[in-house]
């Protein structure tokens, strides 16, 4: 399957997490950033990681999008994103640090929506005690994405243009306090940070982030007016999506193609090619169901072959076979175009290959199960598939991988335009052409 046998690429272009996040995004979105002009982040907040792996340096990226690693690429933050500032200034100088300044100033091609919600101290105080006192075990990172997508919703939420003036500041953040003063002091019974000492840390680090803040959604809609080639970056996978995922066991963001349209640009500005990112098996972090989970040695071969543990908090991934009722419903709900299936070497060789090709629930088959049902309940129903053991040294593929992948294609109905075997830049095939 040749490039030319494949449409003309689009000027604009999505990367989404098809499954429950960690499927290896940060690697293709590095590699397409190559031929891009804006790299643009539009949800989610620094509990997303995306590891890349450049000669051999692991660079870990959470809020900072992929392309800063490449010098005529811009970088921009949308105003969807929740923002912890000193996360960022944290994240900027390790990322400085890791790659020198050979990629010239970051500063000339980073950019930030001033509308971005902040996460106070507050929000991250309270994540942490709703985790660990509350009565449902989410899984959450604690990094407060959760409660600062709340503060936004009810319109109490800090903006990082607030940051820039003290006395708007100090106000916010007054009333934005006043219904958690009775969470901390009555039902959790811990002390909290003074009013006047977070309006003095965040209108610090307003100072260091100033340089960076602009008008986000009229730089990315002027992008795309005048043709430039912009890739849109998710965060997280669509399965953890607010509305269209496991919820309660989500993240507090829309992961899909819909986070787009909320958080950088308008649907008058569609996204012509929406690739979505799998894993050729399935993890999960955190809690919540997981029909495919193998909870046996085989899991755990999976999950040490694949070092399998979280990029932000380094928790260990659950592991299981790839489940395709899912995957197909997560190419509806986000409109994908194509696939990118990674981390194939990691089943590669093993004796054992099954994959989901339908859950059977209350007496039925599916074989598009979407989270409505309880996925507690889904029993997976499996199909063996011919194991594989490429070594993905040359161009080919043997008949094994080849019928491995057209499996899925068939199964979900869009094509597999690239393959990953590995965490390395070097380690992923094209099947077409993108960008």
């Amino acid at each position: 399957m040749g490039p030319s046998q494949h449409p003309t690429p689009h000027s604009s272009m999505a990367i989404i997490g098809a499954q429950w996040g960690d499927e290896g995004k940060g690697k293709i979105v590095d590699y397409l950033a190559a031929k891009c002009d804006y790299v643009v982040r539009f949800q989610g907040g620094n509990n997303a990681g995306h590891t890349i792996v450049i000669e051999g340096k692991k660079i870990v990226l959470h809020l900072i999008p992929s392309g800063i690693l490449h010098p005529r690429c811009v970088s921009v933050i949308g105003h969807g994103v929740v923002f912890d500032p000193q996360a960022f200034v944290e994240e900027l100088n390790d990322t400085e640090s890791a790659i020198g300044q050979s990629l010239g100033r970051f500063q000339d091609r980073l950019r930030i929506s001033s509308n971005c919600p902040v996460i106070t101290s507050y929000n991250k105080l309270l994540d942490t005690l709703r985790e660990s006192q509350g009565p449902i075990k989410i899984g959450t990172t604690g990094k407060g994405i959760g409660p600062a997508y709340e503060d936004k919703i009810s319109r109490k939420g800090i903006k990082l243009k607030d940051l820039l003036d003290r006395d708007i500041l100090k106000e916010k953040l007054k009333q934005n306090l006043v219904e958690k003063i009775p969470l901390f002091e009555h039902l959790y019974g811990v002390s909290y940070p003074a009013v006047s000492d977070e309006v003095e840390r965040l209108y610090g680090l307003g100072k260091i982030l100033r340089p960076f803040l602009s008008d986000a959604f009229s730089l990315i809609d002027e992008a795309l007016k005048n043709g430039k080639r912009v890739l849109f970056e998710g965060a997280q996978g669509i399965l953890l999506d607010i509305d269209y995922g496991s919820y309660p066991f989500v993240t507090s963001s829309n992961t899909s193609i819909g986070g787009i349209y909320t958080g950088a640009i308008s649907p008058g500005r569609p996204v012509e090619e929406v690739l979505g990112i799998a894993k050729a098996y399935t993890t999960r972090v955190g809690e919540g169901p997981f029909p495919t989970e193998l909870t046996c040695a085989m899991g755990d071969l999976i999950q040490q072959k694949g070092h399998e543990f979280g990029a932000t908090t380094g928790r260990r991934r659950r592991c299981g076979w790839l489940d395709l009722p899912l995957l197909k419903y997560t190419v509806k709900a986000s409109n994908l175009t194509s696939l990118a299936l990674t981390k194939l070497d990691v089943l590669s060789g093993m004796d054992t290959l099954k994959i989901c090709h339908g859950h059977e629930y209350r007496g039925k088959t599916l074989t598009c199960s979407t989270p409505e049902i309880d996925l507690n309940k889904a029993k997976p129903l499996y199909k063996d598939c011919r194991p594989f053991r490429d070594t993905f040294e040359g161009d080919t593929l043997s008949d094994e991988l080849k019928s491995y992948i057209a499996t899925i294609e068939d199964f979900v109905g869009i094509p597999v335009g690239i393959i990953g075997f590995g965490p390395g830049r070097d380690q992923i095939r094209f099947m077409r052409d993108y960008l």
